[in-house]
């Protein structure tokens, strides 16, 4: 419920503080006083339409903020969890309007957008008036609000979800048979290729070491020869070792008598055979690596060339061929497969389909019975509301070619304004007056279910008096048994059944240079004063004193 509602530099109002509380709260005071001010203001903070022209004259920025008491779990605070905001208890709504337009919206002093503040205000506070389009006129909201009188929420979430898996099975079977009809379409070429690339089978990295191999063979046969050569000359027929170490061994013999002449020489020489011995062993080494078989490198070149010709062929790199040759392997399966797993999945489409069709028929019948029942409620609230030639009727159609989250079931309210004429639509046939009393009837019967914990009429009392202006009061008063009810009224009858009542004035500045819009709460005495001249008019009388008396006895009788 709307706890406080501060506003600050708006339009005739310059400082205002008023402190609400349950029951049904009235509005009162004189044309021009300043009423609908206030409920703009009320409606800014809510995420209504900002305008410049809101801004007292002389200030920068005005400001409206309004303080909720909202239960846990409410939807309110389902919207501030999904938008990442802190929900302390106490829900405070705050929008700044700025002389040049713009506007900042603030929840619990976190900074959000409007379009957030607009999603909670609408939670919170229901708006309604002769021309109010916000609420219940609206009617994309029918439907819902035949469900929660029926109390077919559960029923309403249990169609959403098995309508989530009828599309996702649905989605399933058009994914699978538009991929098994590309197939289809490449059945031929795809068995061909997977048919050439399994006999190809190539794999990943291939090329490169084929390559790297064809490189080396082809080297090692250049140079082949001059390895021949030179392994000729250090250690073939020509090799100088054999006569190296005749050399030595003489020397060696010698050296017994001239050790120090010989030694130098004969440990040189043994160097020289060494090193020619190694070079030798090397020279073998790499003559062993350049023999090759010719047909090795013929096949080398050959599986190079398929290869390569297969990824020209399929525009593929010849490292992406086995990956390539996986795929259409998989294809091919998919097509073989296919056939099987499409009558699966078809089956799995029926029976979501059919679960889907079962809970959403149940629910449409649930609503025809309860729709009769929202009719009958509805017009037994008319006839005190001077509307006992009017007929109220809720619409429901249902087409099960339009499936749709909620069911097959479009919901609409319409009215019969009377006999003989053409029922229609709510907001197209009921005029502003008869729209009121309708809405008054409507939010009477489902005041506790789908209704905003506060509910505000604005002047729906207009054009109307006596009898029908106590019956309003009357559905007001039981309305606020249930949910915070406040009321812009012109009617002593309605303002008799306040719980709270706020007189709203315009009081003169400055000798008389500006004026400022003031609302004070009016104690017994001044109820009867303000009622008195609710009834009287400028000049009250003893009589509109007794009459007024008369009224607020009767209120809490």
């Amino acid at each position: 419920m709307l706890a406080r509602l501060s506003i600050r530099d708006i339009v005739l109002i310059e400082r205002l503080d008023i402190e609400f509380a349950t029951g049904l709260a009235v509005l009162t005071g004189e044309t021009g006083a300043g009423k609908s001010i206030l409920l703009d203001a009320f409606a800014l903070a809510l995420g209504g339409r900002g305008d410049a022209g809101l801004v007292r004259h002389g200030a920068e920025q005005g400001q409206v903020t309004a303080v909720f008491d909202v239960p846990k779990n409410h939807p309110a605070t389902r919207i501030l969890a999904e938008n990442g905001l802190d929900d302390g208890g106490e829900m405070i709504l705050r929008r700044v309007q700025l002389v040049d337009g713009r506007t900042r919206a603030f929840i619990n002093d976190q900074s959000i957008s409007v379009q957030t503040l607009k999603a909670v205000g609408a939670a919170l506070v229901e708006i309604h008036g002769q021309h109010d389009e916000r609420a219940l006129v609206d009617a994309a909201t029918h439907r819902r609000l035949l469900d929660a009188f029926a109390g077919l929420e559960k029923d309403v979430a249990a169609v959403e979800a098995l309508r989530d898996e009828r599309r996702t099975a649905n989605t399933a079977l058009e994914e699978h048979r538009a991929a098994m009809e590309h197939a289809a379409r490449e059945a031929d070429y795809l068995r061909h290729a997977s048919d050439e690339l399994k006999q190809l089978a190539p794999k990943d990295g291939e090329e490169t070491a084929l390559a790297s191999r064809r490189t080396t063979m082809m080297q090692g046969e250049k140079i082949a020869s001059d390895l021949r050569e030179a392994q000729e000359a250090v250690g073939g027929n020509h090799s100088p070792v054999a006569a190296l170490s005749a050399a030595v061994r003489r020397l060696e013999r010698r050296g017994v008598n001239s050790p120090a002449l010989v030694e130098p020489a004969v440990k040189a020489i043994d160097a020289a055979i060494n090193a020619l011995e190694e070079a030798d062993q090397h020279l073998q080494a790499a003559l062993a690596a350049t023999d090759f078989d010719p047909a090795e490198l013929e096949r080398i070149e050959e599986r190079l060339f398929a290869l390569r010709a297969a990824s020209r062929k399929y525009s593929t790199p010849v490292d992406g061929l086995a990956a390539l040759a996986a795929k259409y392997a998989a294809d091919v399966v998919l097509i073989d497969a296919g056939a099987s797993r499409l009558r699966k999945l078809e089956q799995a489409a029926i029976e979501a389909d059919g679960r889907y069709a079962t809970a959403a028929k149940k629910l449409s019948l649930a609503r025809q019975k309860s729709a009769e029942k929202l009719n009958k409620a509805v017009n037994a609230e008319l006839a005190p509301l001077k509307l006992e030639r009017a007929r109220f009727m809720t619409q429901v159609e249902t087409d099960e070619a339009a499936p749709g989250p909620q069911g097959f079931d479009r919901v609409e309210f319409w009215v019969q304004t009377n006999p003989g004429t053409k029922p229609g639509p709510l907001m197209k046939v009921a005029s502003g007056g008869e729209l009121s009393r309708f809405l008054l009837a409507l939010k009477v019967v489902l005041s506790d279910r789908g209704s905003a914990p506060t509910l505000v009429f604005d002047e729906i009392d207009t054009g109307v008096g006596g009898a029908v202006a106590d019956a309003i009061g009357g559905r007001l008063a039981r309305l606020a048994g249930k949910v915070q009810v406040m009321a812009v009224t012109h009617a002593p009858q309605v303002a008799a059944r306040a719980d709270q009542h706020l007189l709203i004035s315009k009081d003169a500045l400055d000798k008389g240079k500006r004026v400022a819009t003031r609302v004070n709460a009016l104690a017994a005495d001044h109820r009867r004063e303000e009622i008195a001249r609710m009834l009287a008019g400028a000049e009250i009388t003893a009589e509109a004193r007794a009459a007024a008396e008369r009224l607020l006895k009767a209120a809490t009788a």
